[in-house]
């Protein structure tokens, strides 16, 4: 039964997703609004189709440029991130050989990064303080690998330098910089139970896994909770240096997500914003 439900669900998503793909391409290509409104709305729609429900604590920052700074588990991430905001992401630079999902990637204006190459460290901050400076929202995972969702890893400060860009100037003369919000994500919940360590690896996707096996899996197991915390933006100025900001970010996101898979949150579920189905239909008509 499990696996007759994974594969209604698998078919399903391939099924629109290449329905949308074409729409949301042309968006990108004319520089239209909805490249940004719509992949948000078509997130929303895969995570009820997943059966992934999304807690959402705190505020995203949607009214100008920001640098989003997370903890890593899993490509279900992706789908958690853009169901909670209007993003674009950070992502290594492999993953523009995967088939299919490099398209989805490029089709959310992923910026592809060379984590290995430090010669390449400086143009690929410049690219992400670019788009910042130009209104985007961009998620970086500092930690540059997932987990197995029962920890953060250290951050790495060095494309966290694209926070060190200045936006303008305030009344009194001084720069402001760009935004950077920490997030803490956990996942949190199985069959509206908590879901302990033992389960936790079933979602996250680290290490040596392959891509495939891992979502079939996934799919096969669910549906999870997961909870999205926005915690309160901070600037380079305020933390005294990049490496700075990266420690008290770092310290953030860990003290999030540990009091997320405690069950210690008590702020209330945030009211999930109405789906778009009717644009993902338009898409398909």
């Amino acid at each position: 039964m499990q696996s007759l439900r994974a594969s209604v669900i698998l078919t399903t998503f391939v099924v629109v997703t290449l329905i949308c793909i074409p729409w949301q391409k042309s968006g990108v290509l004319f520089g239209l609004k909805r490249r940004k409104s719509f992949p948000q709305r078509y997130h929303r729609f895969l995570c009820r189709l997943f059966g992934i429900r999304v807690r959402v604590i705190g505020t995203p920052i949607d009214d100008r440029g920001v640098l989003i700074v997370a903890n890593h588990t899993s490509w279900l991430d992706i789908l958690v991130f853009s169901a909670a905001a209007k993003v674009s992401f950070v992502a290594k630079s492999e993953v523009q050989s995967w088939p299919f999902f490099s398209t989805l990637a490029r089709l959310q204006e992923t910026v592809f990064v060379e984590r290995n190459r430090r010669a390449q460290t400086g143009d690929a901050r410049d690219h992400i303080r670019d788009r910042v400076l130009a209104g985007d929202a961009l998620v970086l995972f500092p930690e540059g690998t997932s987990s197995d969702g029962n920890k953060v890893k250290p951050f790495k400060s060095a494309l966290m330098g694209a926070a060190e860009a200045v936006l303008g100037t305030d009344a009194a003369g001084q720069p402001v910089y760009v935004p950077v919000q920490p997030v803490s994500v956990a996942y949190i919940g199985l069959y509206g139970m908590p879901m302990g360590r033992e389960n936790r690896p079933l979602f996250a996707w680290y290490g040596d896994m392959e891509l495939v096996p891992h979502l079939w899996e996934a799919v096969k197991t669910g549906p999870i909770e997961v909870t999205i915390i926005f915690h309160e933006p901070m600037t380079v100025a305020d933390a005294g240096g990049r490496k700075k900001l990266a420690a008290i970010a770092e310290d953030i996101v860990r003290s999030g997500q540990v009091r997320a898979l405690a069950g210690l949150l008590d702020e209330p579920v945030a009211a999930p914003a109405p789906a778009a189905d009717e644009e993902i239909a338009e898409a398909a008509a």
